[in-house]
């Protein structure tokens, strides 16, 4: 036995040092992979999002499939998705996903279509308040082109994770997984569910521009399903020019958000990291907020959650200071103006002021790295505090497609040309 016990223990050694050199060669080689990657300037960029908020009332779904259509605005070549279980109350399980060129209405493009794994598994269990991200599949993904993604959740779940004004056709299908279907049958609403963003790869130092703010980021009194909101109309004039046509646009808009209190969704600063501060690709930032934190105490009737202008402003040094600590260009849209709003206690004249006083500080604080004067733009100058007619899409709070292209128009690019 003494021949056999020292083979054994010279077979052990040999794959000792075959173990151990393996070890070596990939500690060796993968701080080489990692810097050619880097070097090359091969990275994630967000190309769309949606900001997750709780429901009014949650849409109940019972093994069915939701297909999303969302709409680009960077290319890429390769794609995966970030869905979210913020909100939920339960684990959310994902019994299959697939992505393709949307062809208009629930229809797929034939031969676009590609199913997503997660860690190289077909399904996920999304943890309560948590995100998964997808492994990427190759697509040829336009820029401010349409996706369809689909998703199939095999258990009865109640969609506590949503993006209430998506804007955008949604559509839920009859029980059964249709994620490769070319078509979808079913129900439609114009929400978002479970769904955060669809990233895409580049190897062209490609960036983000993230844009957050309330119902007016979010596009409300756009038309649906046309994209007219302001930040799809910033992608496209930025896609139009070789120098910014690097930069995608994230919407971090919600509808009613406020920068220092909950509403209908998470406020501004509470929110700042998930929905700004981490998206990929992020190198600037658009901010648009305030004018819900002086309106809705008011319209809702709870006086309690009042506050000052000057606590209006702290919270926005608040952003600016998190997100210059983290490298981005911080940009500060003036608030719009919103007289006429048909709801009792929601606008006067000592609303007004704070507006006013908001947008002063704005202007000449010289906190933001630049001012994108959209008050200036919308107001009607025969009464600065209401919106200009031609842009009113009738709320005279919320902006038509032409209020929201002046916006877009607003923006000056040459904010954006140094992204090398």
């Amino acid at each position: 036995m003494k021949p056999f016990t020292q083979f054994l223990r010279t077979r052990r050694s040999c794959a000792a040092a075959a173990a151990a050199l393996l070890m070596l060669v990939a500690i060796v080689f993968a701080p080489v992979v990692m810097a050619t990657e880097r070097r090359s300037g091969s990275t994630w960029v967000g190309t769309w999002s949606a900001s997750p908020q709780p429901p009014g009332a949650p849409l109940q779904i019972s093994g069915q499939t939701i297909r999303q259509i969302v709409h680009t605005s960077l290319g890429g070549r390769r794609v995966r998705v970030r869905l979210s279980n913020a909100y939920g109350q339960s684990p959310l399980a994902i019994g299959a996903a697939h992505v393709a060129l949307s062809q208009g209405g629930s229809a797929i493009v034939p031969g676009t279509d590609r199913a997503f794994t997660f860690n190289g598994s077909a399904t996920i269990v999304v943890p309560v308040g948590a995100l998964a991200l997808s492994d990427p599949v190759p697509l040829d993904v336009p820029a401010l082109g349409d996706l369809a993604i689909s998703l199939y959740l095999p258990e009865s779940v109640a969609a506590t994770t949503e993006h209430t004004a998506g804007l955008q056709t949604t559509y839920i299908s009859d029980p059964g997984n249709f994620t490769g279907a070319t078509t979808v049958g079913g129900s439609t609403t114009q929400s978002y569910y479970f769904l955060a963003g669809v990233e895409v790869r580049r190897s062209d130092g490609a960036g983000a521009i993230v844009t957050i703010g309330d119902s007016v980021t979010d596009g409300f009194g756009s038309t649906p399903d046309m994209n007219r909101r302001w930040p799809n109309l910033l992608a496209e004039r930025l896609q139009s020019n070789p120098g910014t046509a690097r930069l995608a646009v994230l919407n971090a808009g919600l509808i009613g958000n406020r920068v220092l209190h909950d509403f209908v969704g998470t406020s501004a600063l509470a929110r700042l990291d998930r929905d700004v501060l981490v998206q990929s690709g992020a190198r600037y930032l658009i901010v648009l907020q305030g004018n819900a934190d002086i309106l809705i105490p008011g319209l809702i009737g709870n006086p309690t959650e009042d506050v000052t202008a000057d606590q209006i402003v702290q919270g926005h040094r608040q952003i600016i200071d998190r997100a210059h600590a983290l490298g981005l260009r911080v940009y500060g849209g003036t608030l719009n103006p919103v007289e006429g709003y048909p709801f009792p206690g929601y606008w006067s004249a000592t609303l007004e002021a704070k507006r006013q006083a908001v947008n002063r500080w704005i202007r000449t604080s010289s906190a933001y790295d630049a001012v994108i004067d959209f008050d200036r733009v919308l107001r009607d100058p025969s009464q600065p505090a209401r919106l200009l007619p031609v842009y009113d899409s009738g709320d005279h709070v919320h902006p038509n497609d032409f209020g929201y292209q002046a916006m877009a128009d607003a923006i000056d690019l040459s904010l954006f040309r140094d992204d090398d």
